[in-house]
């Protein structure tokens, strides 16, 4: 299971990629996913699918490994698929039963939305892949910290997503074993079709539960031991440094988004 759930795990790896500062990969993946939502023809996608592949290359992360993170919710892009093809009318009609009907237009924005979430999931998996929880945190509160002016609680946000993502890996360790505990004792949870797998997962979630509860609580009573306090006014060990390379991934966002836009434009 936890191979197959990449998303807040991290590589410690020493590319380019994981060398730049968090700000700047924040930023970027930011507008990144805005022209995500731009994008509505094949040749825009495309360009932006070999922008993907340029930062898997630079990071050294294998693209079946990335592809292999999606595997959570396929179900969910098979559905989102599905829900368009039948309900988004429009164009050609290739299909038509009594109560079932497929047009062209359905299929393309079936695909195309796919498209968007997929490459949403693939660069933000790229950036937690190669930027640790501690430096988004940080970058985090830093980008937010104009915010503190008017009462907005940055600092507890960004301790929040600092949990949030590294309690991943952990419940999903703590998944496997659950799972590996109930097939010693004769569970068939890998074997039956879609409603058997459902039906077997369920009682896994229970216990799931319970230690994430039970990690939570032990989590804030160290907190607590420790003198932590929310109101108090904190400093960083470690310190971010904008350099070159930072602000020439920002500069690249321009010839990126005019390179997207010209493709709109032409209309192929």
């Amino acid at each position: 299971m936890k191979d197959k759930f990449i998303i807040g795990r991290y590589l410690p790896l020493d590319t380019l990629v994981h060398r730049l500062d968090p700000r700047a990969k924040l930023i970027f993946v930011f507008f990144f996913i805005i022209l995500i939502f731009f994008a509505h023809s094949f040749a825009t996608y495309l360009w932006l699918f070999i922008l993907i592949l340029l930062f898997v290359k630079l990071a050294h992360i294998k693209l079946w490994f990335l592809f292999k993170g999606l595997t959570p919710i396929w179900i969910f892009l098979v559905f989102t698929l599905l829900m368009h093809l039948f309900l988004t009318k429009g164009g050609t009609r290739l299909v038509e039963l009594s109560f079932i009907s497929i047009d062209t237009q359905g299929i393309l924005e079936g695909i195309y939305i796919v498209l968007s979430l997929m490459f949403i999931i693939m660069i933000s998996t790229i950036m937690t892949l190669t930027t640790s929880p501690i430096d988004l945190t940080d970058a985090f509160e830093r980008l937010l910290s104009p915010l503190k002016l008017i009462k907005i609680p940055v600092h507890q946000l960004s301790m929040m997503m600092s949990i949030a993502l590294r309690f991943i890996p952990t419940l999903m360790n703590e998944l496997d074993k659950i799972i590996l505990a109930q097939k010693s004792r004769g569970s068939e949870i890998s074997y039956g079709g879609l409603a058997n797998r459902i039906k077997a997962f369920i009682p896994l979630l229970i216990p799931l539960f319970i230690s994430a509860f039970q990690r939570a609580e032990d989590l804030a009573i160290a907190m607590e031991v420790r003198g932590y306090e929310t109101n108090k006014q904190r400093t960083s060990y470690r310190k971010l440094k904008w350099q070159w390379p930072d602000s020439l991934l920002l500069v690249l966002l321009l010839p990126i988004i005019a390179i997207l836009f010209a493709l709109k434009l032409i209309g192929v």
